[in-house]
């Protein structure tokens, strides 16, 4: 029989174990940091659907890297064509 003061101390100590997240995540001020662009424009590309994705935690939002990466590689601009000239020798 197990007794209630171990029950809580086994509860206690997994409470107190960090639970490993399946990716880091950076909250709005951070990202704002990280992509050297103000709060407010992470605002504004949210309202207008088309910021990286976010988890929201009551009034907080927050950004998983593996979305803020994915986002980053959607932005790139296309690769220049080839050009249809011949090279000159």
């Amino acid at each position: 029989m197990v007794s209630v003061a171990s029950e809580r101390v086994a509860h206690l100590v997994c409470m107190t174990t960090p639970i490993p997240l399946p990716h880091p995540l950076l909250d709005i001020r951070e990202l704002s940091e990280y992509l050297g662009v103000p709060v407010s424009t992470i605002y504004d590309w949210r309202s207008r659907g088309v910021g990286p994705r976010a988890y929201r935690f009551g009034k907080h939002l927050k950004f998983a890297v593996a979305d803020v990466t994915e986002w980053i590689e959607a932005q790139r601009d296309p690769a220049p064509a080839a050009s249809s000239q011949p090279s000159r020798r």
